[in-house]
């Protein structure tokens, strides 16, 4: 029995932050509805497009089942306003205010539904001088400070290669809705929470406002580097990269006796992190006349046997090929609505020893309507 099961979700959310919040819930176990427009979740048209159907979409929508409400028509807000009576949970992404014109906001549904866990994610939060505009992962980046700290030092502003802002949020809104859940169960109350990309980005940044705090001045880009300890990077060796994170004074004395450098803990400007840090272009000067010396295998093998954390630069392709990703079985064959076999990466948890897999492959348009309808004339 996975720990969700028998909860109820009821999702209003597209694209990224709130499925892939109603993807956790889901992997969990919990009964995730996900209401989408006639014309479908936006994310349905995304690339890559297998045969028809959206790889993209298939990766935060497997084990949800998919309602097609109208919610522009009488009826459609009505069957709405039964399924979130029906939900233990409800998740919405539109923009502030959206919910409230279908008669859907926490407002009106508590009235009902006093036990509702009701939690809305959006870029700036439900109030405020920027809660009614819109934002994108990339914007959110850019504003959030996180674009000044990522790429070179003298390089163009540089976004994560991941889209961070989106699924930070849906971190935050799963947890939270779990934890709410939680206090729903035990009194009969449940809660409203308000979740949003700008602050799910400064919650993560306690690194960076550190930094800012403690010093006064604003963190900047490092590339690979770290503004507090040295090594811990990506350095250059004979045949490509590899990275190092020798964080202490142990392993740094530990990863200079890999490469014959003994000398070099005891030089005035590399005894301690911060000092190794505040001097890191000629430490990476030093350390990688010696690195070219070695090809990236030999260099980990060696840093390895040592205990010195460090790791190849993989791709994608090298990492889902790596044999502890394939020990823990985190890449699972998947089916789409059409037929066309995929794979996707599931949830990294092992709960009560078992994996969070695919239960339900991802939904096609509508495929559950009559069902999850006839349910709820079943609870009527």
């Amino acid at each position: 029995m996975l720990p969700l099961q028998g909860i109820r979700v009821v999702e209003f959310c597209q694209v990224l932050a709130g499925p892939f919040a109603g993807c956790l819930l889901a992997d969990m176990g919990a009964d995730v509805v996900k209401v989408e427009a006639p014309e479908g979740d936006l994310m349905r048209q995304w690339p890559p497009i297998l045969d028809g159907y959206s790889q993209y979409f298939a990766s935060v929508n497997r084990n949800k089942r998919s309602v097609v409400l109208d919610l522009k028509t009488a009826e459609g807000r009505a069957d709405a306003r039964r399924l979130a009576r029906s939900a233990d949970i409800l998740l919405e992404n539109f923009r502030p205010g959206v919910m409230a014109k279908f008669g859907l906001d926490y407002a009106t549904l508590v009235k009902e539904h006093p036990a509702l866990v009701y939690c809305s994610v959006s870029a700036f939060g439900q109030t405020g001088p920027r809660a009614g505009d819109g934002g994108f992962d990339m914007t959110v980046q850019a504003m959030s400070g996180v674009m000044s700290v990522t790429g070179e030092r003298d390089g163009r502003p540089a976004k994560c290669g991941i889209p961070i802002a989106d699924f930070s949020a849906g971190l935050y809104a799963a947890f939270s809705v779990a934890a709410a859940l939680h206090k729903a169960r035990s009194t009969g109350q449940g809660d409203y929470v308000d979740v949003s990309m700008l602050g799910a980005m400064l919650g993560i940044a306690n690194l960076q406002t550190s930094e800012l705090f403690g010093t006064g001045r604003d963190p900047v880009r490092l590339g690979s580097a770290h503004p507090m300890n040295a090594p811990y990077a990506a350095f250059c060796c004979r045949d490509g990269y590899f990275a190092l994170a020798a964080g202490t004074n142990k392993l740094w004395e530990a990863a200079c006796e890999v490469i014959g450098r003994n000398d070099l803990p005891q030089d005035d400007r590399f005894t301690s992190p911060s000092l190794r840090a505040q001097h890191q272009d000629v430490l990476r000067e030093l350390l990688e006349v010696e690195f070219i010396k070695y090809d990236a295998t030999d260099l980990l093998a060696r840093m390895n046997a040592r205990g010195v954390p460090c790791a190849p630069l993989y791709n994608y392709s090298q990492v889902l090929a790596d044999p502890q990703v394939a020990h823990m079985a985190w890449v699972q064959d998947l089916q789409l609505p059409n037929g066309v076999a995929s794979k996707t990466v599931i949830s990294p948890q092992h709960v009560s020893g078992q994996r969070l897999g695919v239960r339900r492959g991802p939904p096609a348009l509508g495929a559950h309507t009559a069902e999850v309808l006839s349910e709820l004339k079943d609870r009527s």
